[in-house]
C-alpha cells in the first residue's frame, strides 16, 4: 500500500476530517468529506467563494485531523492549488452532488488542491505511531 493510499484508507474510515487554516492571527477549523487520489496526489476542494479557499492563499499552511475513534490522523503540509479543469471534473464526477453547487449557472467554482512537503502521521492519545513523508 502507498502511503497516499494509506492515508485516503484512514480517511475514508473516519468519513468527516477536520482542515484548520489561519485567518490573520486566528485558528479556523472546519469539517470536510470530500478526498480524492488523482495522478497519484490526494486532492481535497474548496469553493473559490469560501473563506478557506481565500485563507489558504493566502497561507497555505494546512493541517487536516481525523480520527476513528482508535487514535487520530494528522496530515499536514502546504497547500498547492491546481487549475487543471480535468481534476474539477473527476471531483464532480466522484461525488455528484457537487454539480448542484459547483456549475454555470451559480457561477461558483470548486478549487482543488493538494498537499506538498506533507507528513502524515498515525497517532495514539500518546505517540506517533507511524510518520510517513509524502
Amino acid at each position: 500500500m502507498t502511503n497516499i493510499e494509506k492515508v485516503m484508507d484512514y480517511l475514508n474510515k473516519a468519513e468527516i476530517f477536520y482542515v484548520a487554516t489561519v485567518a490573520g492571527d486566528q485558528p479556523k477549523c472546519r469539517p470536510f468529506s470530500f478526498k480524492m487520489e488523482y495522478d497519484g496526489k490526494l486532492y481535497f476542494g474548496a469553493g473559490t467563494f469560501k473563506d478557506v479557499y481565500r485563507q489558504l492563499q493566502a497561507n497555505p499552511n494546512i493541517e487536516i485531523c481525523a480520527s476513528t475513534g482508535q487514535g487520530f490522523l494528522r496530515y499536514y503540509g502546504i497547500a498547492v492549488f491546481n487549475h487543471d479543469p480535468q481534476i474539477e471534473q473527476a471531483a464532480l464526477e466522484k461525488m455528484p452532488m457537487l454539480k448542484n453547487i459547483y456549475n454555470e449557472q451559480t457561477g461558483k467554482r470548486l478549487g482543488m488542491f493538494y498537499l506538498e512537503n506533507a507528513t502524515a502521521e498515525f497517532r495514539s492519545m500518546l505517540n506517533v505511531e507511524e510518520s510517513l513523508e509524502m
